[in-house]
């Protein structure tokens, strides 16, 4: 009996400290080195509401609006996950001639392929420039706006995450969605 409860106090104190300690000394540091990203990185409206975060895609649906890459968990931040599919199945072809239908592609004018495919984890939050540019002419018709305009915010927008290294450039859809809203 001895030896059993030396085993449990073992086990305990060796998750106390590898679980509980561990994960509360990654945190910590996380918040003194980098505290906007240890705490989600969110946005903070103006009333004091927080809108939402700038490392989880939000469904938009409007067409005022830009719109996300699809998810295959919904945008639900506690399932990231893929589809686990193979490209050659139907649900992931269906879901793709969907998306462009959705957007109205054409031949002449094919759909850029973030739009139609979901990122790894479901929850990307950014879209290619391209993909955004590809959505400014239904953004600016339904907020009755001239599309130079659009068109210029995605471009002010638009980042090279990889640095100068890098000459992919990227959109953050909900922080394009506030300045529009904030522009009209």
């Amino acid at each position: 009996m001895q030896l059993f409860l030396s085993s449990i106090r073992i086990a305990a104190a060796t998750m106390l400290i590898c679980v509980a300690g561990y994960a509360t000394a990654v945190w910590a540091v996380a918040r003194a080195i980098a505290p906007d990203t240890a705490n989600g990185s969110l946005i903070i409206g103006e009333s004091g509401a927080v809108i939402g975060s700038r490392q989880v895609a939000q469904a938009f649906t409007e067409p005022r609006y830009f719109w996300p890459r699809p998810s295959a968990v919904d945008y639900n931040g506690a399932g990231a996950g893929g589809s686990n599919k193979s490209p050659t199945s139907t649900d992931i072809a269906d879901r793709g001639r969907a998306m462009v239908e959705r957007y109205g592609a054409t031949p002449d004018n094919p759909l850029p392929a973030d739009l139609a495919a979901a990122s790894g984890a479901g929850l990307d939050p950014h879209i290619s420039e391209d993909g955004a540019l590809y959505q400014a002419g239904r953004v600016a018709a339904a907020r009755g706006l001239e599309v130079a305009p659009v068109e210029t915010l995605v471009r002010q927008a638009a980042f090279s995450p990889g640095g100068f290294l890098s000459t992919d450039r990227i959109v953050n859809v909900l922080e394009l969605n506030i300045a529009l809203d904030a522009m009209n």
